[in-house]
């Protein structure tokens, strides 16, 4: 009796783990489970925004956000270019899923005893994802000398992060504001390195496909923020009516920033990528802008707390900075994300903004929950812009900028 032999193990299999470009593009069930660790970290961080508002905290927390949101863009990066069905990569992501919840768990206390935590899990999860990756694709000099340029600029980036981290106050926010500097602007110049130069062109195509639903994810992950806030902070101090106003408020202001995000350049996004080019550009320009308009959600979301544990009484200048201040960055971040897709911007986005900023100084006579309101209403305006503009017209295609 002779046994069949063995089926020679496949190319993909056996070899470097990079992603297949003919191969399923969909996001797979890890990496949803990967951005669990996200629904609690931006919840933490709206949360330690308004124990003490003040111009201070505000800067801590987009620090955090920054550092927090980088850790998920640049792993995403990496699912988009290698396999993430391989059991390596599939390896990878569960010990950055560790690193980011570590981080996580020192949000409350970054800038106080637990800074270490918090700069030394971040560095550890970029510096170790380079260290991983370079030896898994070392039978492909192009893609591990990619992999090199990225490990130098993370590698440089570590000393502020490590620096600030023994040091405390003021120096701590600037050591860290130089180190997420220089990881930002790494990635928008294409990671130059002396004697390496910049990432190919080649090597930064993206799966449109894969990409854009990743970043559609992140958002209504920012959305869970609202949501978590809503529903934990609803308060039985004050009157039934007063209970009720505040939450509805919060929903309808949550359900406003997810209709005007996907509309319609959400929805558009997985065409304007295929339709541009170079793809590569959205590539560079995306985790900026969705890190605006994320902060706007974050920011909206650190307001929800403020007006429904006190929905009435007077609202303090800081209080109406967050109430107004929230919608504004995610409105700023929107007309972005339009020009990306549209190549250009509607004209409620600027209106809106204007509109946050004509009714604060009346806003500050009023209660936080009617202050609240104004911001509601204000994004109620830009959602029927959006709506009267498409309404009964051809479908708009993309048209992203050269």
């Amino acid at each position: 009796m002779h046994l069949p032999a063995p089926e020679p193990a496949s190319p993909q299999a056996s070899g470097p783990p990079v992603r297949d470009p003919e191969g399923p593009r969909r996001v797979t069930l890890l990496e949803l489970f990967f951005d669990l660790v996200y629904v609690v970290a931006l919840a933490l961080i709206s949360r330690t925004m308004v124990e003490q508002l003040d111009w201070h905290s505000a800067g801590q927390a987009l620090i955090m956000l920054a550092a927090v949101w980088w850790t998920w863009a640049i792993t995403t990066l990496v699912t988009d270019l290698y396999d993430p069905e391989r059991t390596e990569i599939k390896l990878l992501i569960s010990a950055v899923m560790f690193g980011a919840l570590l981080m996580t768990t020192a949000i409350p206390e970054a800038f106080d005893d637990r800074g270490l935590v918090f700069a030394g899990t971040y560095v550890a999860i970029h510096l170790g994802r380079g260290l991983f990756l370079m030896p898994a694709v070392r039978r492909q000099p192009q893609t591990q000398r990619r992999a090199a340029r990225i490990f130098v600029w993370f590698l440089v980036s570590a000393i502020p992060w490590l620096v600030g981290a023994f040091v405390s106050g003021d120096a701590r926010i600037i050591c860290w504001t130089i180190a997420l500097a220089i990881d930002y602007v790494g990635f928008r110049l294409a990671y130059p390195v002396p004697g390496l130069g910049v990432v190919p062109e080649k090597q930064r195509n993206v799966q449109a496909e894969h990409l854009s639903e990743r970043y559609q994810q992140f958002f209504i992950i920012a959305l869970g923020d609202c949501i978590l806030t809503i529903g934990t902070m609803f308060s039985l101090e004050h009157n039934e009516a007063e209970n009720i106003a505040a939450f509805a408020v919060a929903f309808l202001t949550t359900l406003l920033l997810w209709r005007i995000y996907v509309h319609k350049s959400g929805e558009l996004l997985p065409s304007a990528i295929q339709a541009a080019k170079s793809p590569s550009k959205f590539l560079f320009t995306a985790p900026y802008t969705h890190l605006l308009m994320i902060s706007g959600v974050v920011t909206t979301a650190a307001g929800f707390h403020l007006v429904l544990h006190e929905p009435t009484g007077e609202t303090p200048p800081a209080w109406l900075a967050v109430f107004l201040g929230g919608p504004a960055l995610f409105l700023t971040g929107r007309a972005s994300f339009e020009y990306e897709v549209f190549s250009r911007v509607s004209w409620s986005r600027p209106g809106g903004i204007l509109a946050l900023l004509t009714i604060a100084p009346v806003a500050l006579y009023v209660p936080p929950m009617i202050a609240s309101l104004g911001a509601l209403l204000v994004l109620a305006g830009v959602a029927y812009a959006d709506h009267r503009r498409s309404h009964g017209k051809p479908a708009e295609t993309p048209s992203p900028p050269h």
